[in-house]
């Protein structure tokens, strides 16, 4: 009898697959999606089975689609098809149109998470979070952000001096743990109290959530959120969550506490006095500085644009954003630099001379003279782009190159490939900074380089992002000597929000005899 009804349900959804699978690809937009080159895609399943690999595989998958394709593939997951680019021309059409800044389906799979914030949100709420977060990165307020973040980079010199003339480190979970105090210092007010196991255990759940969305972008039969309520994979993510949504929850608790016992009254400077809002410290005795939660709870008090629940959306996505692929960020430069002696050393002196002159003192004065540090933190996020791809969904028919995309497709962007297109950038393997020099830069193409994506939602904290980066790089190379254990070019990737290594990344520190 259960025989049956298993069999009796089979041929049913086989009746009821079939014909969808074939009005889908008949009709219109199936006809204009099929044009576009790609891999033979079965019916039914389409290309399902190609991403039938170990988890770790899958970047390389994806990575061989990208060359073999090139500048542009589909692919079908049974009747849902997604558009693959990575020329710069491609790219601009969509991400430079403003009629273009919805994210595509798999952002959804980041609303557990995130809620609708800044990241994940479209439209008119999108426009709205923009104009209220905005003001907290304003030159002046990096200013001050910049503080924190040199005493940051300082106590992450002082905590390997300790270790002794010369130590190896992961440098992953070393940069990381230094990113996630800067991101609650500075845009969150509040400083990480936390024990190192729990920061242990919070970037693992940042690792493990990351990891869940990729999963559910690869595995169609988990894309229906009622589907995915019954399976393991849920339940682990529900137990992340809760890490992750007490930790912003405490620090939002926190923060809120500070301006309930001072009245409220930096909140009421905030929103109407033009020197708090360029960042001026508070003077009292915790020396709390105005934040960009600052400004978020002065907004839901003041004006009530934004509820407890949005405030917890930004500040999750902050959190992320403004300490995860900032680390990663520094891994890399730090990486590359240590394999390439003559430019370490080039960036070293450089730094050197500038601090010389202001008896050793780092400020924001001297971070924005690092000049050739810029350029290699810049060709350090060509070859490493801590957002390795980014998605859309088009709001209406678009004409790309060579084809026409119907209104409601799914893009991928894929920023790792694009920066490494011997098209636009020659040698690209090849680590070199002065690919950025000015008279470089003339000529190329605009959306070449989009390690802060680009157009309308290019990275809010992109100014934010940089300086800390100059900051924590170059007092590092100012006393220490950087020396490759684990290669770059050696360096495995796991699919991930993020450009994540599989495996720790070595460097040796020998600290520097002045």
């Amino acid at each position: 009898m259960l025989l049956y009804v298993v069999l009796s349900l089979l041929i049913l959804i086989i009746i009821l697959i079939v014909p969808y699978h074939l009005i889908v690809h008949k009709s219109g937009n199936g006809k204009l999606i099929n044009k576009i080159p790609g891999p033979k895609a079965y019916p039914i399943l389409g290309n399902l089975l190609e991403f039938v690999v170990p988890f770790e595989e899958l970047w390389h998958v994806v990575r061989g689609m990208n060359e073999k394709y090139y500048p542009i593939y589909r692919i079908w997951r049974f009747s849902h098809s997604v558009i693959n680019i990575r020329h710069p021309d491609d790219i601009e059409a969509i991400i430079a149109n403003s009629k273009h800044i919805e994210k595509s389906l798999i952002y959804r799979f980041l609303q557990p998470w995130f809620g609708t914030g800044l990241l994940t949100s479209t439209g008119r709420k999108w426009q709205q979070r923009r104009r209220i977060l905005t003001p907290a990165f304003h030159f002046n307020i990096l200013t001050e952000y910049s503080k924190t973040f040199i005493e940051h980079a300082e106590g992450l010199v002082n905590s390997l001096k300790a270790e002794g003339e010369e130590t190896v480190k992961d440098i992953v979970p070393l940069i990381t743990t230094v990113t996630l105090s800067s991101i609650c210092e500075t845009a969150m007010g509040t400083p990480v109290q936390e024990d190192e196991d729990f920061q242990t255990k919070f970037q693992f759940a940042v690792h493990k959530m990351g990891a869940i969305v990729v999963s559910r972008v690869f595995h169609p039969w988990l894309f229906n959120d009622w589907l995915y309520k019954f399976t393991p994979t849920f339940r682990l993510q529900t137990k992340v969550l809760d890490i992750l949504h007490g930790f912003s929850l405490k620090i939002i608790n926190i923060r809120q506490q500070y301006h309930d016992a001072t009245g409220g009254k930096y909140l009421n400077q905030f929103s109407t006095d033009k020197k708090n809002i360029d960042g001026n410290e508070v003077k009292d005795s915790q020396r709390k500085r105005l934040s960009m939660l600052d400004l978020l709870i002065g907004v839901s008090r003041n004006t009530g644009q934004i509820d407890l629940a949005g405030i917890r959306e930004e500040v999750d996505t902050f959190i992320f954003e403004g300490h995860d692929t900032t680390s990663m960020a520094i891994c890399f430069i730090i990486q590359l630099l240590a394999e390439h002696k003559d430019i370490q050393e080039k960036a070293r002196k450089e730094i050197d001379e500038i601090l010389k002159q202001n008896d050793g003192e780092v400020t924001i004065t001297e971070i924005q003279q690092f000049a050739y540090l810029d350029r290699c933190i810049k060709e350090s996020l060509r070859l490493y782009p801590s957002v390795p791809f980014m998605s859309r969904k088009l709001s209406e028919d678009l004409q790309l190159k060579n084809y026409l995309l119907p209104a409601g497709t799914s893009v991928h962007i894929h920023t790792f490939d694009l920066h490494r297109d011997p098209n636009f950038w020659p040698d690209p393997l090849v680590f070199d900074p002065d690919r950025f020099l000015p008279e470089k830069i003339q000529g190329r193409h605009p959306f070449c380089y989009l390690p802060f994506s680009g157009g309308p939602r290019n990275c809010i904290g992109q100014k934010f992002a940089m300086l800390e980066l100059k900051a924590i790089i170059g007092l590092l190379l100012h006393n220490f000597y950087l020396e490759a254990i684990d290669r770059p070019s050696e360096t495995r990737f796991l699919p991930d929000l993020i450009l994540r290594p599989a495996h720790p990344i070595r460097v040796r520190f020998v600290t520097r005899r002045k």
